[in-house]
């Protein structure tokens, strides 16, 4: 049978009765389809409730092309119900049908009884009507022109046109029009007459069950694919900062380094779920000193609150380029005994907006205060304020003792709505403040996947705003949880100038090393605007690298401006620094003497080779920070304190890295198990400056130098680097 045959068949059958069951239908249908299109473009599904970002324009056209699609398959079953009939398909690729033999559509899908529709909705209709009929001339396609009078004028039936959208690729996979032709034509044939009508999917039957009688036996329908699955977590979504490894600098021209310490630990705790779903992080995630950081080291502690902490500092062959050594400092902050832990004032600032609903987001954010409050004393205050199209306050300040009080406002919170983390903020600052504690510590700790699209849309105004409330004495903590969406770049930012430290939540185990096993760290600050210097001595140093800390480089001059901010310590905390250095004397230098160099330098510097002269120094190491004022941790003094440490090579420790027969010392192995950290961050990054180092190597220096590992953090580490080891 040929289109001949087939246009005959059609032109000679009686239309049905409409059923006025399948009518209801098919006008609630239409109108709730109406109504949908109408209203505000949604990212995801209408669950998700968050409008588009600018930035999400791949998301946005696929929402679009899927709301089209929705649109098609409302009308096409409007049609079909109207009309008591089937809607055949013959508008794919290759395929159009006589418009002419179809007779008039009116007669088909109009409604009889109807009144006359007003003048003005006439005039829409055929306005619709003539640029649909423009639309088809331009495409190749047919027109489907909208039946003055009947209850289908009321849709607004989605464009399709495009070969990339998604209605059109599905037509492009679906069975060949020729089979679906001649198979609707045969049983058509074979069963009761169905009314003629427009093509625009695969066979679709009735709703209702008193139709069935004139729908014939077709092919089975083919439901188009999903265009994209309802949530958040899309690849290629999450942001990080984008940096450059530091280079190698040479000591004549370059001799000082200046950096403010970073005790964040977001980056590994990233890095770990990436791994372990089965794929290497991009290499803008990895900040290898948060790698380092990440691990509790065993370095001597101060006694007194007074004296914040201890540089240890130790020397040693490099694990990974022969002839060069690393330069290994490590400070411990001073432990805050348990009877002189001063107040807490806590406003959990948490986003509940539509992209939060995952479980690895609210659901766990939710738990991991509840193992907080644990952690907290009776005399505590907690408020929570929640941000999801405008702010909320969902807890006014209570006090620990209350703790049902809190858990309960815990469990009501439920996600929906839009990011509006601007208002956010303010309010709960507002409500930190109401309650702020002099001799206390007065914290606001933001828990979102740092998705900020609302509100105060400007970054640098928004730093700005935290900056003030910081010099308030209240400071700022980020917990970051999901991914998919994950802004992280945004939220360092948020918390470097908060004075807080950021951590990342991918399990309840991290939850509980973060705001348990670490509560004092994360909580109480003991000393802020922490920064480093190094001088390097060129007689014995010729070229330095520093390991990480790419985005907390400071200028010379800062390090004695105290007006100039840094990072901060809190009670127990360890950071780790690492630099490579080359020896003056070795033959592995990355920069080649100049040929035309100054021999007055050259000369000067090897005549002021002396035991008078620190000629037994490699480097001299200083360090600023502020301490608390008056009883309490939230206020600081204005001006900061010195500490200077020469490393010497009395420093030097024997190496006990890959391929080596060594038995460390307990401080040894917290130094080495350091590096290979280290050496595995560099990896991840690219590793250009590793000469002869992989991941075998890491996991032979990190094994020989695991030393106690009472919650098994570094045994997890070590199985990382395998896992990390099969990906690449």
């Amino acid at each position: 049978m040929d289109d001949k045959d087939l246009n005959k068949i059609l032109t000679e059958i009686d239309a049905p009765e409409p059923d006025e069951n399948a009518k209801k239908i098919a006008l609630n249908m239409a109108m709730a389809e109406f109504d949908k299109k109408n209203q505000k473009n949604f990212k995801g599904n209408e669950n998700t409730d968050r409008p588009i970002g600018t930035t999400n324009n791949l998301w946005r056209r696929m929402m679009e092309n899927k709301f089209k699609l929705s649109g098609t398959v409302a009308a096409c079953a409007v049609l079909a119900l109207i009309g008591g009939g089937i809607i055949t398909n013959t508008m794919t690729s290759g395929s159009n049908i006589d418009m002419s033999a179809l007779g008039s559509i009116s007669t088909v899908t109009s409604v009889p009884g109807e009144g006359e529709i007003d003048k003005e909705t006439r005039t829409v209709i055929a306005a619709r009507n003539e640029q649909d009929a423009q639309r088809a001339a331009k495409t190749g396609t047919s027109a489907i022109p909208t039946p003055i009078g009947s209850d289908s004028a009321k849709i607004d039936i989605p464009e399709t046109e495009g070969k990339d959208d998604a209605l059109s690729q599905w037509r492009s996979t679906s069975e060949p029009p020729a089979k679906r032709k001649m198979e609707m034509a045969d049983s058509t044939i074979a069963t009761a007459p169905v009314a003629p009508t427009v093509n625009m999917l695969n066979a679709v039957p009735s709703a209702t069950a008193n139709m069935e009688r004139h729908i014939a036996p077709v092919s089975p329908i083919i439901a188009p694919p999903d265009i994209i699955q309802p949530g958040f977590d899309v690849d290629g979504q999450d942001e990080f900062q984008n940096f450059k490894d530091n280079n190698i600098k040479l000591v004549t021209e370059n001799p000082v380094s200046t950096f403010s310490i970073d005790v964040d630990t977001s980056s590994y705790s990233f890095m770990r779920r990436m791994i372990e779903q089965g794929q290497l992080p991009q290499k803008d995630a990895i900040r290898v000193e948060e790698l380092i950081n990440y691990f509790d080291y065993n370095y001597p502690v101060p006694s007194s609150q007074a004296e914040p902490f201890l540089p240890t500092v130790a020397v040693y062959d490099s694990p990974w380029a022969e002839d060069k050594k690393l330069m290994h400092i490590g400070i411990k902050g001073y432990e805050l005994p348990v009877d002189i832990k001063p107040r807490s004032n806590l406003v959990l600032l948490i986003d509940t907006s539509g992209s939060m609903r995952a479980k690895d987001k609210l659901p766990l954010l939710v738990n991991s205060f509840k193992l907080l409050l644990d952690t907290l004393n009776e005399d505590d205050t907690v408020a929570i304020v929640t941000y999801a199209g405008r702010a909320g306050t969902a807890l006014e300040p209570t006090k620990v003792a209350d703790k049902n009080r809190i858990i309960e406002a815990l469990n009501g919170l439920t996600s929906g709505g839009s990011t509006a983390g601007a208002a956010g903020i303010k309010q709960a600052y507002a409500l930190a403040e109401q309650s702020f504690d002099k001799e206390g510590v007065n914290r606001v700790i933001l828990a979102t996947d740092g998705d900020f699209n609302v509100g105060i849309t400007n970054h640098e105004e928004l730093k700005s705003y935290i900056e003030r409330k910081r010099d308030s004495g209240i400071s700022l903590s980020v917990l970051g949880f999901g991914q998919g969406n994950y802004h992280d770049n945004l939220m360092q930012t948020l918390a470097q100038n908060g004075n807080g430290n950021a951590a990342y939540i991918d399990s309840l185990s991290e939850a509980r090393k973060v705001l348990v096993e670490e509560a004092g760290s994360t909580l109480f600050t003991i000393a802020k605007d922490v920064k480093i210097q190094v001088e390097f001595n060129p007689a014995l140093v010729s070229e330095y690298r520093l390991i990480g800390y790419e985005t907390r480089h400071l200028n010379r001059e800062d390090f004695n401006n105290d007006k100039v901010d840094a990072g901060e310590i809190g009670a127990g905390h360890s950071m780790t620094a690492i630099y490579e250095i080359t020896p003056s004397n070795s033959k592995n230098k990355m920069v080649d003497d100049l040929r035309y160099g100054d021999a007055q330098t050259s000369a000067t510097v090897t005549a002021d080779v002396k035991p008078d002269n620190h000629s037994n120094e490699y480097a001299l190491l200083k360090m600023r920070y502020k301490l608390p004022e008056g009883k309490g941790l939230s206020s600081f003094s204005n001006k900061s304190t010195l500490i200077t440490r020469p490393v010497t090579v009395k420093d030097e420790i024997q190496s006990c890295g890959p391929n080596k027969d060594c038995a460390p010392s307990a401080i040894t192995q917290e130094i080495m198990f350091a590096g290979a950290v280290a050496g595995f961050g560099q990896l991840l990054r690219g590793g250009d400056y590793l000469e002869k180092f992989n991941y075998e190597n890491v996991i032979n220096m990190a094994q020989m130098n695991k030393g106690k590992d009472e919650f098994g953090y570094r045994t997890e580490f070590i199985n990382l680097v395998r896992l990390a080891k099969s990906l690449k």
